[in-house]
């Protein structure tokens, strides 16, 4: 039976742990480097370590759950109101023991290997996709400085090409030879992030949850990848509502006294799921989208709502 309960404050050489009973009692703190610490856990008995979710944590979850320990991840947010007064290494381990020993504390499921390659392929595309729209920034603010415009939209950076190629051109050559620079920047960046998008296509045919997620309406490849690489077991939720309320699409509360007080949206959950899925259902509601809406479908009855403003029977 196990009766010890680790926490463990993670860093990149230097670790703290805090070993306690399941009742609370202190059986020993400790401050190990790297090797010391995979080490000291391997000849341990089986314990419950616990750690926040933050870089590293599903590897070593994944190590320690090797030599047999329970591992379980508990959100940062959680466990900083148990910290005692001043904040440091030390603390935050004892605090983790204490949070994780809360009878109502929620956990997050450690990422799999295959999991955390479609979070890094799914990040990587978003930072290329950040790069290329810097790129372009700079290329129509270039242009803009000598009185030449171009329309938003990745779509229309052909047009750098025209302002360039143009015999009347009236830009310095070495203007003209800077914005040719970040054109061929923008080009290679598009087709990295061409590439990767045809790698998410092909792996979102490879799962049974990323075909079912892509039946949906407004759910396409990268909504269901960022799905399976982001989202905890899709079983952990009982209702749709959950899921929804764990993405952070519920209002946010200030209520006091028996009296209701809704905010706004509390954007509190995963963010590239929930824009993703924001984008996704806009777009079934465009001029384009809603010709695509099944009749008598959930969606059909809610454009029909919206649009005479009577719930239908």
């Amino acid at each position: 039976m196990i009766d010890t309960m680790i926490g463990v404050d993670l860093a990149k050489n230097v670790f703290h742990l805090h070993g306690a009973s399941m009742t609370g009692q202190l059986k020993f703190r400790k401050k190990l480097s790297r090797p010391q610490f995979r080490a000291f856990l391997s000849t341990q008995p089986p314990a419950v370590i616990v750690m926040e979710a933050c870089g590293s944590a599903s590897y070593w979850a994944r190590v320690l759950s090797g030599v047999g320990h329970e591992v379980k991840l508990i959100a940062p947010q959680y466990v900083k109101p148990f910290v005692k007064r001043q904040k440091n290494d030390a603390a935050d381990a004892e605090a983790i023991v204490i949070a994780a020993q809360r009878s109502e504390m929620r956990f997050v499921p450690p990422k799999t290997k295959d999991q955390q390659a479609r979070a890094i392929l799914f990040r990587n595309r978003e930072r290329l996709v950040n790069q290329r729209t810097e790129l372009v920034k700079g290329l129509r603010s270039i242009l803009y400085e000598f009185g030449h415009t171009i329309p938003q939209g990745i779509g229309n950076v052909s047009r750098g090409y025209e302002i360039l190629e143009d015999p009347n051109c009236d830009l310095p050559d070495l203007v003209r030879q800077e914005c040719r620079d970040l054109l061929e920047l923008i080009e290679e960046t598009t087709v990295r992030i061409a590439a990767k998008l045809k790698r998410i296509k092909a792996l979102s045919t490879e799962t049974e949850t990323a075909k079912r997620l892509q039946t949906m309406p407004g759910v396409g490849p990268l909504s269901a990848l960022a799905i399976e690489a982001f989202a905890p077991p899709l079983e952990t939720f009982a209702r749709g509502r959950d899921f929804a309320a764990w993405l952070g699409l519920v209002p946010r509360q200030h209520s006091s006294g028996g009296k209701p007080r809704l905010g706004r949206m509390s954007k509190a959950g995963q963010s590239d799921i929930r824009r993703l899925l924001i984008i996704g259902a806009m777009s079934r509601l465009s001029r384009l989208g809603r010709k695509s809406i099944p009749k008598g479908s959930w969606l059909e009855r809610m454009e029909t709502v919206q649009l005479s403003g009577v719930m239908p029977l």
